[in-house]
């Protein structure tokens, strides 16, 4: 299989390392040049996607900003072959979905919708390895959802990768899911952080610590266009959260012991309930 990958970051970068590993021909495009030939020398890519290559890939994977990946498939779609399969690799889908399900209608090829649920709070293709997906779940946002064969074949073209399991679901439902799961913990860890407590933590700190701001350290560019691209459902968590911290606040300002105790434990009993 040829496979052509839009982005050399942590997501293409892994892409192209875990089709690389399993034998398939990976053309990619990154907007870094160095970064397009370190790849070439690391054995990840054979060679650069352009407008000659672009049309022998059997699979299309655009592993960069969603504007950047629907402004790609709009200029490219017409030298895409029709027996291709394209995915996004988006952490947002509404609007990447309704730019580019029509695309893929018009030009005869097949376009999917997808979210690889795996990365890390670094990023580049210096971080990017094979094995990033192995056992991670993979969302779908399929253009209809009565097609098994559609299906199987996405999960057939995305074997090298390892996922462990497959989600089908709509866009908006993909953007309202993830605006909780992970584009509130990365604002709630990157605004944490800007105590000026932070600073002097070491010695102080432990797990706590770690796991709530591992995800402050992040790309600013990129994860600025998410929250953008998914204002109303981020909104809503948004809300959401600062209501209850605002609870809490009180709670603790007023010394109202008893109060405290309810919230904690109306919390506690949440989480018991959604993770078991």
């Amino acid at each position: 299989m040829t496979v052509g990958i839009l982005g050399l970051g942590l997501i293409g970068g892994s892409l192209a390392r875990a089709y690389a590993k399993a034998g398939h021909a990976v053309y990619a495009w990154d907007r870094d040049e160095s970064i397009l030939s370190f790849a070439q020398l690391a054995g990840a890519v054979t060679g650069k996607l352009d407008r000659e290559t672009v049309g022998q890939c059997q699979l299309l994977l655009l592993a960069i900003y969603p504007g950047g990946s629907i402004a790609w498939l709009e200029e490219n779609a017409p030298l895409i072959s029709k027996d291709a399969l394209v995915l996004d690799c988006c952490g947002v889908k509404r609007e990447v979905c309704e730019k580019c399900f029509p695309l893929a209608e018009k030009y005869g090829f097949t376009f999917v919708g997808g979210h690889p649920m795996a990365g890390s709070h670094f990023s580049g293709f210096k971080y990017s390895r094979s094995n990033l997906f192995q056992g991670a779940p993979m969302v779908l946002v399929p253009p209809v959802f009565d097609d098994p064969e559609l299906l199987q074949r996405v999960e057939d073209a995305l074997a090298p990768c390892h996922f462990g399991s497959f989600s089908v679901t709509t866009a908006p439902e993909h953007d309202r899911m993830i605006a909780f799961t992970s584009q509130m913990p990365h604002i709630v860890s990157n605004a944490f952080i800007k105590s000026p407590t932070a600073g002097s933590h070491k010695g102080f700190s432990a797990g706590s610590y770690k796991d709530l701001t591992r995800v402050a350290w992040l790309n600013p560019g990129m994860w600025a266009e998410l929250f953008l691209d998914n204002r109303e459902p981020l909104l809503f968590e948004l809300d959401l959260y600062i209501e209850n911290l605002i609870a809490y606040r009180q709670a603790i300002a007023e010394g109202d012991r008893e109060a405290l105790e309810a919230l904690l434990e109306e919390g506690r009993r949440k989480k018991e309930a959604v993770d078991g």
